[in-house]
């Protein structure tokens, strides 16, 4: 993937999040909703806590909380739209496999969290070989408590419940480290990209 402008939040820096939309629904140029428009449902920011009743399942439907995620730093947690239809997570979910181990170097696990069912999860993990953690947020209740999910798709649609793209560095106590969001939803953060971030901190 291309290198592309993010915005890379945190204590010292407060950027603004940029909307992204589903090929088949578009709403309006996610660049220029950015540049004029207030964005909502932006998440927890830097220093802010995530949701304490943080509940998700993984791929074999087990049930994960942060304590049984986090490494000896932290967690990064990527939230996508879907590893069944989104080809830009897809290829992001893949990608990601990269720096795996650069981050538990680092002490931090990675997850990617979406509202795909576990079973789903499951099969594009066998199929393209991955190897950290998968959760499934299907309901989207965490999606929702973490005020990530993208309003532009209403109820009834295929893609209710998706959240906005979203990188979230998450500390040991439950704490927002970092987070990157996209200017534009087909462009995605080169992995290194992420692994620098954490080394910013």
């Amino acid at each position: 993937m291309r290198a592309f402008t993010i915005v890379l939040v945190s204590a010292a820096a407060t950027l603004g999040i940029a909307a992204c939309t589903e090929d088949a629904e578009p709403i309006a140029d996610p660049v220029e909703q950015a540049a004029n428009e207030p964005m909502e449902h932006a998440g927890p920011s830097v220093g802010e806590a995530i949701p304490a009743n943080f509940l998700t399942r993984d791929m074999t439907g087990a049930e994960r909380r942060l304590d049984d995620l986090v490494g000896e730093n932290g967690l990064v947690l990527v939230f996508n739209r879907s590893a069944d239809w989104c080809s830009y997570c897809q290829g992001q979910m893949v990608e990601l496999r990269s720096i795996q181990g650069d981050l538990e170097q680092r002490g931090y696990t990675l997850a990617t969290i979406s509202y795909d069912a576990p079973a789903i999860l499951a099969d594009f993990a066998a199929r393209e070989d991955i190897g950290y953690t998968m959760l499934s947020d299907e309901g989207a209740a965490m999606i929702e408590a973490f005020d990530l999910r993208d309003p532009q798709y209403a109820e009834g649609s295929f893609a209710y419940g998706v959240p906005r793209p979203t990188i979230m560095v998450i500390g040991t106590d439950g704490i927002v480290q970092a987070k990157m969001v996209e200017t534009d939803y087909r462009i995605r953060p080169e992995p290194a990209d992420i692994v620098a971030a954490v080394d910013a901190l």
